[in-house]
């Protein structure tokens, strides 16, 4: 009996749920028959006035400080460290000696090479003569013409290893950090120091295909950082890539000049500030304006009796939300912004001002 009951009540709240939204409906049908009875059977759309509007294509781009050069230099000789002539933090030249590898089996190496060396010079020479009298053959003549070579390149190499004991800086810069101690047994490919140079920076940045389009190598960019707010730096664009990142944007390298009073840090954050001159006012439409995308160049005009009619244009740039119109269309009509899926061209309307199309005043490349 109670599972009959339960099964009752069940029953009567499905209908009353069932009722409750076709009553809904029909109230909504009855509203959209209203609005469409006022109208007189027109479709109602969106729609705005055609002006000239200003472009600025001025904009920002957050980035981080890197080191001009940011070398790690390693070891090319094995030996052990006797000296280390620099701290970390010291400003060293290109050129100067870090630190000095014990030269004495270097020098030993190159004492040998040398002896040996001389010694098929003497050979040479020997088998030289007698080849002339007969004595020897000329593959004879060739094999110790061949261990000669081999022998000069040896000394080359030892006179270089020799010249490697004095460990010297690559680069101008600043010893960053410094891995070695007096004593440490070095072997090829250990790390010594960690030299960076800082007299001019790299801010990386990012822009959009928008925005790099009006970029080009030696343009001058104002830089500011957030630990120095009021100090405005030089910067000069040195890099543009050629092909967007997976992000879709375009990775930027802008040096900077450090030599100013105010020293600027690898890692730090910067701001570049892209500035261009004034654009003239030119007609703009928004996005949402053109039938099937923008790729379509086509649209909906509002003619003076109501009526919508299709426009093909030409479209140029892509300016956020805002699309720049290069022909087909004139100051002062009225474009279609909204409600174009239910056109056709010559369809009765009735239109409503989009009072955020109409009153964009200023359009910027920015994001």
């Amino acid at each position: 009996m109670k599972r009959v009951i339960i099964t009752i009540i069940v029953v009567v709240g499905v209908l009353a749920l069932i009722g409750w939204v076709l009553s809904n409906n029909k109230k909504e049908n009855e509203a959209k028959t209203a609005v469409v009875a006022e109208t007189g059977g027109a479709i109602v759309v969106k729609a705005a006035k055609v002006n000239r509007q200003p472009i600025t294509l001025d904009f920002s781009a957050n980035g981080t400080f890197a080191a001009n050069q940011d070398l790690t230099l390693l070891s090319e000789v094995s030996g052990r460290v006797t000296r280390i002539l620099v701290k970390e933090g010291a400003r060293v030249s290109r050129g100067q000696v870090l630190a000095v590898v014990d030269p004495e089996i270097l020098s030993l190496d190159k004492q040998a090479a040398e002896d040996a060396l001389q010694k098929l010079k003497t050979d040479y020479e020997r088998y030289k003569s007698s080849f002339e009298t007969g004595g020897v053959t000329r593959a004879q003549l060739d094999d110790i013409e061949l261990q000669l070579r081999n022998a000069e390149v040896k000394l080359q190499q030892a006179n270089r290893r020799v010249q490697d004991a004095n460990i010297k800086s690559p680069i101008n810069g600043i010893i960053n950090r410094r891995d070695i101690e007096v004593g440490a047994y070095l072997s090829p490919g250990t790390e010594l120091f960690e030299i960076v140079d800082l007299s001019q920076l790299k801010l990386k940045v990012s822009a959009n295909e928008n925005q790099v389009v009006n970029l080009k190598l030696g343009d001058k960019v104002a830089i500011t950082s957030s630990v120095f707010p009021d100090k405005e730096f030089n910067g000069t664009v040195s890099f543009i890539a050629a092909k967007a990142d997976n992000t879709l944007n375009y990775p930027i390298e802008i040096t900077v000049d450090n030599n100013t009073s105010v020293q600027l840090k690898a890692g730090m954050y910067g701001t570049a500030n892209f500035r261009f001159p004034q654009q003239e006012p030119t007609i703009l439409i928004p996005r949402g304006a053109f039938v099937g995308g923008v790729n379509s160049n086509r649209i909906y005009v509002l003619d003076a009796d109501s009526t919508a009619r299709t426009r093909e244009v030409v479209a140029g740039r892509i300016l956020g939300e805002q699309v720049e119109i290069l022909r087909g269309l004139e100051e002062g009509e009225t474009v279609i912004t909204s409600g174009q899926i239910n056109l056709v061209d010559g369809a009765k309307v009735e239109a409503q001002l989009d009072s955020t199309a109409d009153s964009q005043s200023q359009v910027s490349t920015s994001n």
